[in-house]
């Protein structure tokens, strides 16, 4: 039977090991909807910026855990394993960090019974590893960064199902979101702690180090901005409006040739709306997805309101207030991702440091995020542009 942990940051050896196998057998699953539809080989997968070939990450998935874990590589540094991988060629295949992502569609890959042998083979050599491992975070960080990074691969992988329309799984489609009231809330503001302390758990380098945030009075949505108050913007002409839109918005919107959200067709006095695969009614009282930075801040600008900045996010959701609904949807903020003062690169160099102020900061968790990832203090993030995610927004004011 499988252990349910809150987290994975203080996640003992018994829990890694329940959560580990877990994510696999969640990650075997989510590949195996990929094969259903015909999507299991590099040459059938489209070649798109927002997407890799599902037979690429399932080997990569692998191959990450065995070079943190088995290989114990002190960091991502190509030299920095201490032995060489079970696969011939697996750091030529599956180092996102030297294979180009347009590259992963023409490496003549290993079949996928035989990827999927080479997770197994990790997983059961990594398993009986941790039973010989120390409770204490220096020993267990490999464990807790491999499965951070399953997990987020796997919440990748069910946005992929979606860009290519195919079916969900039943362990994706048990997690609908429900519909919530609408309401604000007003928060007298005061000083928080952003970014976390150091101890046993583990921390993204992202969120180095905790410290002192002030953050004045606010009023903010209780829930998401939902599907037909999105529809008031659309007939309200909002995507033709000039005025809604940043420089950089227009830009992006001539582009994109685009005047609905990337997964919504008119059907009449309807809308009508894809998901993974599906065409349904849009359910009006549902909160809006797949909507970049861009359409997020033109409807703030068209309703008068803003984003929150991710301290008045934090805030919010460390307050406690019984009103404030996230984990529905990722919630694009107003904020940069940038590091915070005392920022440090971790063995992981790449996870952060790449990205800064090129990518802007989402908070919460989204349905398809594992319940062992959620926290207020994660940072994700994500390119302004980006609208394929599990993502939605709620708005702000003074």
């Amino acid at each position: 039977m499988i252990a349910t942990i809150t987290s994975f940051r203080n996640a003992a050896p018994d829990e890694l090991a329940s959560a580990l196998q877990n994510a696999r057998d969640y990650t075997l699953a989510l590949f195996d909807c990929f094969a259903a539809a015909g999507l299991d080989a590099p040459d059938k997968v489209p070649l798109l910026a927002i997407v890799n070939p599902p037979l690429w990450e399932l080997g990569h998935i692998a191959w990450f855990a065995e070079w943190y874990i088995l290989r114990e590589a002190e960091s991502s540094n190509p030299a920095a394993a201490q032995r060489t991988s079970m696969l011939t060629k697996g750091d030529d295949w599956f180092d996102s960090n030297t294979v180009p992502h347009d590259a992963r569609w023409k490496l003549g890959l290993p079949s996928a019974g035989a990827l999927k042998t080479y997770c197994h083979e990790v997983l059961d050599r990594a398993l009986d590893k941790l039973t010989r491992v120390d409770n204490s975070a220096p020993a267990l960080y490999p464990y807790r960064l491999a499965l951070a990074h399953e997990d987020m691969h796997g919440e990748a992988f069910a946005y992929t199902l979606q860009t290519l329309g195919v079916t969900m799984p039943p362990q994706l489609a048990e997690r609908a979101i429900p519909a919530w009231a609408q309401g604000e809330i007003r928060f007298a503001g005061g000083t928080i702690t952003l970014g976390s302390e150091a101890g046993p758990g583990f921390v993204f380098d992202n969120e180095k180090w905790a410290h002192p945030c002030y953050v004045p009075a606010f009023t903010m949505d209780s829930t998401l901005v939902s599907n037909a108050q999105y529809t008031e913007f659309i007939a309200d002409g909002g995507y033709e409006t000039p005025r809604f839109w940043s420089v950089a918005g227009r830009a992006w919107l001539m582009r994109q040739d685009r005047s609905t959200p990337r997964d919504w067709q008119r059907d009449g006095q309807r809308w009508r709306v894809e998901r993974f695969g599906r065409v349904t009614t849009l359910p009006g009282n549902e909160p809006v997805r797949h909507v970049s930075l861009f359409e997020a801040q033109a409807y703030c600008t068209w309703a008068g309101r803003r984003l929150p900045s991710e301290a008045e996010w934090e805030f919010a959701a460390m307050s406690g207030h019984p009103a404030l609904r996230w984990g529905d949807l990722w919630e694009w903020t107003c904020s940069p991702f940038e590091p915070y003062p005392g920022f440090t690169q971790d063995a992981y160099l790449e996870y952060s440091a790449p990205w800064f102020m090129t990518h802007q900061v989402l908070r919460g968790a989204s349905f398809a995020t594992q319940p062992r990832m959620r926290s207020p203090k994660y940072r994700n993030y994500y390119l302004p542009e980006r609208s394929d995610m599990f993502v939605g927004f709620r708005t702000c004011s003074l």
